[in-house]
Order: structure tokens, then sequence, then C-alpha cells
């Protein structure tokens, strides 16, 4: 909880409450996947969700690393992508991100996925303006190609 509470973070990702984390942990739909440098210590966190569904769409619901701008977030979530397609029936796992997100943006095309369409002024930010979110996805046979 500590990393999405960071300064700006709000901004883009959003923050769940206590018991919020704790009723995703005990849903088997949720998977909270946490990475670590060699000393133990957590460098970010991704959740996934909708990993049950009949129909292989699950979503990348946040990511969040502890130090921004430091290449953490691309290979969190490219271990989150091959977990989603090698732990579950995933066939697509897709995300929106804020338009003006333009870091996660890169990030999440440097791990393979693709704008799929624009959900216009979707998205309420902390200070009451509004935000295009994008929509991006990777499906399992991108995934597979991108691993050779």
């Amino acid at each position: 909880m500590e990393t999405e509470r960071k300064p700006g973070y709000d901004q883009f990702i959003g923050r769940y409450s206590l018991d919020e984390h704790r009723a995703h942990l005990a849903d088997p739909a949720f998977a909270y996947l946490i990475g670590e440098n060699a000393e133990g210590s957590a460098l970010g966190f991704v959740i996934l969700m909708d990993l049950n569904r009949r129909d292989g769409n699950a979503c990348v619901k946040r990511i969040a690393v502890s130090s921004p701008e430091k290449g953490l977030g691309t290979p969190l979530l490219a271990g989150a992508v091959d977990f989603a397609f090698l732990e579950t029936n995933a066939h697509r796992l897709w995300l929106d991100v804020v338009s003006g997100n333009l870091r996660a943006q890169t990030v999440y095309r440097k791990v393979g996925f693709i704008q799929e369409g624009v959900l216009r002024e979707a998205a309420l930010l902390p200070d009451g303006s509004r935000s295009d979110f994008l929509l991006m996805s990777i499906l399992r046979p991108e995934w597979a190609a991108r691993r050779g």
C-alpha cells in the first residue's frame, strides 16, 4: 500500500483502502504480484483481476513501482503478463491508462500492449477534471510470438 500512496500516484493509478486490498486478496479472481530485488525489498506490485472469467479476458488493474523512472515497470509488467498467460486461462490481458500518463504507455508498448481504443473523458482525476482512458491489450498469441 505504501507504494500506491506516493505523491502523484493517485493522479494516474488511484488507491485502494486497506479493506479493499484485503477483499481483493481473498478473491480468487485477483492476483497480487510483487516484484522484489535480490535482497528481498519490494520493487513494486501488479494487481491482475478477472482471472477466472470463462471468456479469458483478464485485466491489469494496477501497476505501481517503488521508484519511478528507474526502469522497474517494464520487467515488473512483463513478469505479470507471463504469469497471466502461463498460470491462468487468460487469452486477452487488457488495461486502461489515463491519456496523459505517457511514461506508463511507453512501458505497456514495450511489453507488447497495443492500443485498441479511447474511452472519452472516462477518467475522473483527483482534481475533479476529466481525461480520456486509452484501452490497450495483449493477446496470448501475440505474447507467445514475442517469446519466440
